[in-house]
């Protein structure tokens, strides 16, 4: 990014000065206490950089909440937007809009054959709260099985089969959901020490918890595809697959959560590619605009809208489609394509953010794992190797991780953060150079650690 001149220093400044005067007087923040924050603020950006509120520029390997895909500031995205403001800037659902037409031509031009209808929703919540809405009306039952170690969303169902402790002050235990183990070799639940048993272990204890519930009374198993702020823990083809069988042998809905893994995350345009299996649903927000103006979805196999063919679907928003927010996503999977943005993210997944973060876990004392595909990588911080007791506890923090996350910004790097987890998650286009300039600094503070109690 551009070094900015004294004079844009000075304004910069200026502004950020009054709006976090602002901020602090009248925005509420999500997931915080808000008389303990002490936010950044980001008056600029541009690719894969951020710039606070002191002018100073930061390598975003955040991708701010895994979103910004495409990196910030895109010009054909932001083109695009411009495009449509002066064409049309918002039209009721009911209408046809051309934005919304082609957005999903493009998104469905991506997907397994028969999944061809999207429903669209504001963000990634949203579009699970309807593809299990549909899921539940189109089988006629109710229970919904998500797995523990996952998120899906803050509004009230996504909340409910989210399986972290975000959920805990959600969950009166009256939404329908049950909650299951999946695999997690590093932390195995199963008492399990391959793969293999990993894998034949955590497939019968959900098949165990289908029998118990009751097949003929679930509607539903959501799953993501690679679980995002939970920790990237890539499950097995053999996982993936048991799965899917499972779901075709009780007649349950098979709903594959993309929001966070979906448009070229993981390497591929769908992280359940990476499986070879076929959802009955695929939702999605975050990566297919790059979240330049939100935007999320539910796309349908046939059977499904097959149920609303005839009769109508009981649920709609306001801004379904936004011509805006849809012109965004036709731009960035254009741009996508257009600059090989998908096979980017996988080869440097493979060659060079991989044996990168492999090297950091052999010399870093408190390094016990890494784990991921394409752009997106999980750092599991320990206090020792041998025990893999976290560095911060599970639903909190610790000195420790918070002093990681402060030398990662001094030295001008924004990681995502999450428990005792740092994930690697910068925009799927970034450059080598940034790259490796970002990686060099996880090693350098990584591998410097040393904490004892």
């Amino acid at each position: 990014m551009q070094q900015l001149s004294d004079a844009e220093i000075s304004a910069v400044k200026d502004e950020s000065a009054r709006a976090y005067e602002l901020d602090r007087a009248h925005v509420f923040h999500s997931w915080s206490a808000q008389e303990l924050l002490d936010p950044m603020t980001v008056s600029r950006a541009q690719g894969s950089h951020i710039v606070d509120g002191q002018g100073q520029s930061f390598l975003d390997f955040s991708s701010q909440l895994v979103n910004t895909n495409i990196g910030h500031q895109h010009p054909k995205v932001v083109q695009a937007i411009k495009d449509q403001a002066d064409l049309l800037c918002t039209i009721s659902p009911a209408h046809v809009n051309a934005a919304r037409s082609e957005a999903a031509r493009l998104i469905t031009d991506r997907t397994p054959a028969g999944l061809d209808h999207v429903f669209f929703t504001n963000g990634g919540a949203d579009a699970n709260e309807h593809a299990i809405r549909m899921a539940r009306l189109h089988t006629g039952k109710h229970k919904i099985l998500s797995r523990y170690r996952s998120y899906h969303g803050g509004t009230e169902t996504a909340v409910n089969v989210t399986g972290d402790p975000r959920r805990w002050s959600n969950d009166r235990g009256d939404s329908g959901v049950v909650h299951f183990f999946g695999p997690f070799l590093y932390r195995t639940e199963f008492s399990a020490t391959t793969e293999a048993e990993e894998t034949e272990r955590a497939l019968r204890h959900l098949e165990r918890t289908i029998e118990l519930e009751g097949p003929s009374t679930i509607a539903a198993i959501i799953l993501e595809s690679i679980p995002g702020t939970a920790g990237i823990m890539l499950p097995g083809s053999d996982y993936m697959q048991g799965v899917r069988a499972l779901c075709d042998q009780y007649d349950i809905i098979f709903i594959a959560d993309e929001v966070m893994a979906g448009f070229g995350r993981s390497g591929k345009w769908f992280a359940f590619e990476h499986f070879d299996v076929v959802p009955d649903i695929i939702t999605f927000a975050k990566g297919v605009n790059s979240g330049y103006v939100p935007l999320g979805g539910v796309i349908m196999d046939d059977a499904i809208y097959g149920s609303f063919a005839k009769k109508p679907y009981p649920g709609g928003l306001t801004y379904s489609g936004h011509p805006l927010a849809c012109a965004a996503a036709v731009a960035t999977l254009k741009a996508m394509d257009e600059e090989g943005m998908i096979e980017h993210a996988e080869r440097i997944g493979q060659e060079i953010i991989g044996p990168r973060l492999r090297q950091i876990a052999e010399n870093s004392k408190h390094v016990g794992e890494v784990r991921g595909v394409g752009a997106f990588w999980a750092i599991e911080l320990v206090w020792d190797k041998e025990s893999r007791e976290p560095l911060a506890p599970y639903g909190g923090g610790s000195p420790e991780v918070a002093s990681v996350v402060s030398s990662l910004k001094e030295h001008g790097v924004v990681p995502f953060n999450n428990y005792h987890r740092l994930h690697v998650v910068p925009p799927i286009n970034i450059s080598e150079e940034d790259l490796e300039t970002g990686l060099g600094v996880f090693e350098k503070v990584l591998t410097d650690l040393d904490f004892s109690r």
